[in-house]
């Protein structure tokens, strides 16, 4: 009994504010072991694009080539690892919805914690695991005949960290104010497969009727895809830059994470029930 009453002042001291970076950690290692656990969405997220590669990259490699004369299946090796990273970073947001549902999601908005703990977890989190999945993708790469150096390799990481990172952001902001993931499927099938097809991941920008051209310049997404094709294989852009493809690709990463920042702390209007 002594035991338990010495207990109780250690508990009701507790610091008003648990910090930031202990908090953070802890969502996003929940992120990458939720994750991982589910081994059928790991398989999918990879199995899908893998497939996809293979066969819309054969289909086309007979009737389709590159400025440089390149097979399409190299063409298209850049677009379906941004496909992966689209599909992680994005799916790994679900994690919101059913963090609601479970109610796990309002014990972590009534503890010490500022909400943009939450995000910096969880987009960190999401970002992380897309990061890896597309890691694990360039194992393809030298069959295609990719060869990295040591300075390729690390600004690949860090393209494809920043498309993740941005991406996972803006699926972020899109999943906060749902409680459906019906209906975050469908927004995905609305607005982010055309913002990747529009990337020129399928085609390239040069050979584009003028609005899809006009389209494409817009989408954010387009610079990271062209960054990372000229990392992979250098000289083939089209006609962007590595500097304007990652000055433009940082500014999105940015302003996605300002703009989720901003959604998880806006108060909500609707009546306590």
């Amino acid at each position: 009994m002594a035991t338990q009453t010495q207990a109780l002042p250690a508990t009701i001291a507790l610091p008003k504010s648990a910090g930031t970076f202990i908090p953070a950690a802890a969502l996003w290692w929940r992120e990458v072991v939720r994750f991982y656990r589910q081994r059928a969405r790991v398989v999918g997220v990879i199995a899908s694009p893998l497939l996809f590669w293979l066969v819309i990259g054969s289909g086309f490699g007979t009737s389709f080539k590159s400025g440089g004369g390149q097979h399409y299946l190299d063409y298209f090796f850049p677009g379906a690892l941004i496909m992966i990273v689209l599909f992680t970073a994005i799916f790994t947001m679900m994690s919101v919805i059913e963090d609601r549902k479970e109610g796990f999601l309002l014990s972590v908005l009534v503890a010490p914690v500022s909400r943009s703990v939450i995000v910096l977890g969880k987009v960190l989190g999401g970002a992380t695991l897309a990061t890896l999945q597309g890691l694990i993708f360039l194992v393809f790469a030298p069959a295609l005949g990719i060869h990295f150096t040591l300075a390729s390799f690390a600004m690949t990481v860090l393209v494809i960290f920043l498309v993740a990172f941005s991406l996972t952001a803006l699926g972020f902001i899109i999943a906060w104010p749902m409680d459906s993931t019906s209906a975050f499927h469908a927004i995905i099938n609305l607005f982010l497969i055309p913002l990747w097809l529009l990337s020129g991941s399928l085609f390239p920008l040069s050979g584009a009727p003028f609005w899809i051209r006009m389209v494409m310049l817009i989408n954010p997404l387009t610079y990271g895809t062209e960054a990372l094709r000229e990392l992979l294989y250098p000289g083939t852009n089209d006609g962007f830059s590595l500097a304007t493809n990652m000055a433009v690709l940082v500014g999105f990463t940015l302003i996605m994470f300002a703009f989720s920042f901003l959604v998880a702390n806006r108060r909500s209007t609707k009546p306590a029930a």
